[in-house]
This record gives structure tokens, C-alpha cells and sequence, in this order.
């Protein structure tokens, strides 16, 4: 099953705001539009380094996950100060909107999603129907 573009984005839109539900206790609405805009980005990034190795490939979608983040932040928290998030408490964050724990938190988040190597073998065969229909 191969998931158009506009459902790709439904899936990590809906996808993420649970997460940080779940993590955080909250969400906002710009991150549900981050979670879409990054999952279509983690899909296409997956096509061109699907030959890497696996951690290769992990590490590619924590920093696609990474940048997004900083720029959002960037955005909607610095320039419209709607205050979403602050990292500025976390060792080594980057203008209080992005920092390595969580950098690292995004590798995890993203193996599922990389780590299914496209058109071959699975390393997470439970996440295959859905990830490999990306």
C-alpha cells in the first residue's frame, strides 16, 4: 500500500501531536503541521539513503527532524513569541530551540520510519506495512 503525499502528512501530523501528548501533556497546532511536513520529508530523505547503513540512515532523519525544529522554534517562538517550547535550560541547546537530548530522542523517533530499507529488507518487520507504504 503506497500513501499518497496528502495522507503521508495526515499520518505525521496526527502521529506527532499524540506523541507529545503523551510526552509533554500538550500540543500546539504548529506542531501538528511540523509532524506532516516532517514525516513527507523523512519518506523522500529515506528514498535517497536507502543504501546507508542503518545508523547512517537513523542519524540522516534525527537531523531532517533536528532542523525542522529549529526552524519552527526560530519561527513561532522567537519571532511570534508564542512560547511552544524553550530548551534554553537543556546542556547545550541552540537559542533555547533545539538541543542534543532531544536531537538524540529524534534518531529513535526516526528508525522506524529509515530504518525499513526501501524495496528490500526490514529491520523492523512489524513496522513494515506501514512504513514501507511510505
Amino acid at each position: 500500500m503506497k500513501l499518497q503525499t496528502p495522507a503521508v502528512f495526515a499520518l505525521g501530523a496526527v502521529g506527532y501531536a499524540a506523541l507529545e501528548l503523551l510526552w509533554r501533556g500538550r500540543t500546539h497546532w504548529t506542531m501538528a503541521l511540523t509532524g506532516g511536513a516532517v514525516l513527507v520529508g523523512l519518506r523522500r530523505l529515506r528514498r535517497r539513503v536507502h543504501e546507508e547503513n542503518p545508523l547512517s540512515r537513523c542519524l540522516c532523519g534525527a537531523a531532517c527532524i533536528t532542523a525542522a525544529e529549529y526552524v519552527v522554534g526560530c519561527t513561532v517562538n522567537r519571532h511570534f513569541r508564542l512560547r511552544v517550547w524553550d530548551y534554553s535550560h537543556e546542556f547545550g541547546n541552540v537559542q533555547g530551540q533545539i538541543c542534543p537530548k532531544y536531537a538524540a530522542l529524534w534518531t529513535l523517533l526516526a528508525a522506524p520510519i529509515m530504518l525499513p530499507k526501501y524495496g528490500g529488507n526490514v529491520y523492523l518487520s512489524p513496522c513494515n506495512t506501514v512504513f514501507n507504504g511510505l
